[in-house]
């Protein structure tokens, strides 16, 4: 985000204007642009919140009609790696309904996205001639609005009834059409969501996603085995079908399939003494998982040596809302907490000081925290004070880059001094976010959910990590 001055657009138009008619005495000085920090600036009279289009190579949002708290990127087959323009998104999400009868499943293909690659450091105005400048910056907006309505993006939608409001929603990774879901009523449910994916898959046109029908499919198993709600769930990506689900009386189920369905233990694994907030099972080890908790504790269990943790470490100063196991680089385990800290841990020095990697950035609860599927040192983060941030730890400050790149930016922008190296981006706009996900097809595209609906973006500067594009 930027700040700028509310009238500086048309007090440009009104500049170009007068010099047509040979008024040069009404020119406006360029105002260059701010970063804002939330939660340090403050916005000054006259002053409003824009959002810098050149950041991304593409920024969209929409919604399924009510808020969902949970989603997932659904695995498609439509190429392992996709690097070009357009590109096609499938996705499962929960809603939080105002009555627990109105909540449901939503299935949706958002596709015929189309994008541009943007340089990332804008080219320096021309002193002498500002209002050629402003023409043609005018013109680019106009081309702009013109590209986007011939490239409006397809939203199709699929509704599958739920009874109660949906805490957290998974897709299994081997096979996508299978999802589990955590109810508020305080039981999971798996479902086999293939013929409104089949819907979708073959459906070329957009759908209403008002008031479109709600199919009525019977879930393929639901456990009412935890004593209460919960928010903790995961597939195995090393064993199919294969889950763990964790509640709020701190109980921890094992599902193993079986013949189409499951069977689940009853007798829980137990070691934390609070509220279970997230599992993530272990990249490479079919056994091991670990687990996250309000009594501030990380854990890691493996399921052959019993039902207690093999390791417990109190890991945060406050509740630890969630974590996530880096799938490239698998003895890195991440976790965010309540107080807005996220940490990174070697799991190889689990007993000893395993932090590698400790950032205070945000100053309210981090709601979701994922590893990036295409490099191994980059993550995400969204946090209750309506940023998501992503982070490359392999950075370090290079005073000399820092250099080049404010000489290249002149006057443009005034950046702050004081944020993290690491820190490569922030995203704003969103009210109360809740999770994200990295899309494991499409290098450098992420999905978020909050109060407000969902967003897609592909920040530019993750441009150098992808492989080439073709030009785009």
């Amino acid at each position: 985000m930027v700040r700028s001055l509310k009238s500086a657009k048309k007090m440009r138009k009104k500049n170009r204007s007068s010099s047509k008619k040979g008024d040069s005495s009404s020119s406006v000085p360029p105002v260059s642009a701010k970063v804002w920090q939330p939660g340090v600036d403050k916005l000054e009279e006259g002053e409003e919140l824009q959002c810098d289009p050149s950041a991304y190579n593409y920024l969209r949002a929409f919604d399924i009609g009510w808020p969902c708290l949970s989603f997932d990127i659904v695995r498609d087959s439509l190429g392992l790696i996709r690097t070009e323009f357009p590109h096609t998104v499938y996705g499962v999400a929960g809603t939080q309904a105002e009555k627990p009868s109105w909540n449901y499943i939503g299935l949706f293909k958002l596709s015929n996205i189309f994008g541009k690659k943007r340089d990332l450091v804008p080219k320096p105005s021309i002193d002498d001639d500002a209002d050629m400048e402003s023409e043609s910056s005018s013109d680019e907006d106009d081309d702009d609005d013109n590209n986007d309505k011939a490239s409006q993006p397809i939203l199709q939608l699929q509704k599958v009834a739920h009874q109660g409001c949906v805490n957290r929603i998974r897709s299994m990774s081997q096979k996508p059409h299978i999802c589990a879901s955590w109810a508020e009523e305080g039981y999971v449910q798996v479902w086999d969501l293939s013929s409104a994916l089949n819907i979708l898959a073959e459906s070329e046109s957009e759908t209403n996603k008002g008031p479109s029908a709600i199919q009525n499919l019977s879930p393929i198993t639901k456990f009412k085995g935890h004593k209460t709600e919960g928010f903790a769930i995961d597939w195995s990506p090393v064993v199919p079908g294969r889950l763990v689900s964790g509640d709020c009386n701190n109980c921890i189920h094992l599902w193993e399939p079986s013949s189409g369905t499951w069977n689940v233990d009853i007798k829980p694994f137990v070691g934390h003494t609070a509220s279970v907030e997230d599992l993530q099972w272990s990249p490479t080890e079919s056994d091991v998982f670990a687990s996250c908790s309000v009594d501030k504790k990380v854990a890691i269990w493996d399921t052959r040596i019993g039902k207690s943790p093999a390791i417990s470490v109190e890991a945060h100063a406050s509740d630890i809302n969630v974590i996530s196991w880096n799938r490239l680089a698998s003895c890195m385990l991440a976790s965010g907490s309540d107080d807005g800290a996220f940490s990174v841990r070697d799991l190889r020095l689990i007993k000893g000081d395993a932090v590698v990697a400790h950032f205070e950035y945000h100053k309210h609860p981090i709601t979701s925290i994922e590893w990036s599927p295409h490099e191994s040192s980059t993550l995400a983060v969204t946090s209750s004070d309506n940023q998501l941030t992503i982070w490359d730890l392999s950075l370090e400050r290079d005073e000399e880059d820092e250099a080049e790149f404010k000489a290249n930016m002149k006057d443009q922008v005034n950046a702050p001094e004081n944020l993290p190296p690491q820190l490569l981006f922030v995203h704003q706009g969103q009210k109360d976010l809740k999770e994200l996900h990295w899309h494991q097809q499409i290098p450098g595209m992420l999905v978020s959910t909050a109060a407000d609906g969902f967003n897609v973006l592909m920040p530019t500067n993750l441009d150098s990590t992808l492989p080439s594009s073709g030009g785009l």
